[in-house]
Order: C-alpha cells, then sequence, then structure tokens
C-alpha cells in the first residue's frame, strides 16, 4: 500500500468557467490556470502521482507546454492513471477537502465522485469529497481562490483488498 497527498490553489478571475472534479459549476468567477484550473483534480494527480513515486503534476504536465493550454484536468488524470494502472496500482481510496468560500459545493459532490470514479477505474464509494470554508480567513476566506487537498491511498499487486 502506497499513500500520496496532492495539494492545488488557484485564484478565482471573471470570464473563466469554475471546474471542479471535471464538473462545471455555475458561478460568476472560475479559476484561473494553465488548463482548465481543477484544482480538485490537480490535487488527486498530484496524490496519485506521488503515492506510485512518479514526481508531480507539473513534471508530466508542464505549464510551458502549450499541448496543455485550456486541457481539461479530468484528461490529465486519465493519462496518469493509464500509466500508473499499466504497473499494477488500483485505487483504494480518494478523500480531499475542497476549501472553497463560495459557491456551496454539496449539489455537485455526487457528480465530482462519479466522474473521478470513472476515470480511477474504481467504485464512487471509494471517492469521499467534503467542501468547507476557510472561515473568512486569508485570500480563501475572502473569496479570492478555491484549493483543495487530496489523499489517495494506493494498492499494488499482492497487497489484497482495501
Amino acid at each position: 500500500m502506497r499513500i500520496g497527498i496532492g495539494y492545488d490553489i488557484h485564484p478565482l478571475v471573471p470570464g473563466r468557467p469554475l471546474i471542479l472534479g471535471g464538473v462545471e459549476i455555475a458561478f460568476e468567477q472560475g479559476l484561473d490556470g494553465h488548463s482548465d484550473a481543477d484544482v480538485l483534480t490537480h490535487a488527486v494527480i498530484d496524490a496519485v502521482l506521488g503515492a506510485a513515486g512518479e514526481g508531480d503534476i507539473g513534471h508530466h504536465f508542464g505549464v510551458d507546454d502549450p499541448r496543455y493550454q485550456g486541457v481539461r484536468s479530468l484528461h490529465l488524470l486519465a493519462e496518469s492513471w493509464r500509466r500508473l494502472e499499466a504497473k499494477g496500482f488500483r485505487v483504494g481510496n480518494v478523500d480531499a477537502t475542497v476549501v472553497a468560500e463560495a459557491p456551496r459545493l454539496s449539489m455537485h459532490l455526487r457528480g465530482i465522485a462519479a466522474n473521478l470514479a470513472d476515470v480511477l477505474n474504481v467504485e464512487p464509494a471509494r471517492i469521499n469529497i467534503k467542501p468547507t470554508t476557510a472561515k473568512g480567513l486569508g485570500p480563501l476566506g475572502s473569496g479570492e481562490g478555491i484549493a483543495c487537498l487530496a489523499v489517495v491511498l494506493l494498492m499494488e499487486a499482492g497487497d489484497g483488498e482495501a
């Protein structure tokens, strides 16, 4: 068994869609970044890559590479997961906390979990997403951005079932 932790944060800006876990969420601002800036999926990518000892998202999908300009982050997760699955890894579970003052995310959690589960080839019950706020503290608390922390348990051949 291997455990990985991933973290990402992006500023909110007008004129971009807000994408979290591959779900487009109606909001007056979106996250700024080279790709679709999906902080949740980016954190999960870093967690799975870290658990497998494969570096981080920037190592594999650098912001200076024009191929990834505007790309869907779920595509980057799928590309990463194909490589790791071919090495014999499987997901035990994913647990992620999204820190956002707004919008409210509870109605989107099922769709987010389904998207991540589909890419990672696991049942949605192995994906847990928890929204929270920064309680008005700092840049996240003033609504300037959204952050996510994700933890992933990866299983290897011979580990048994999680």
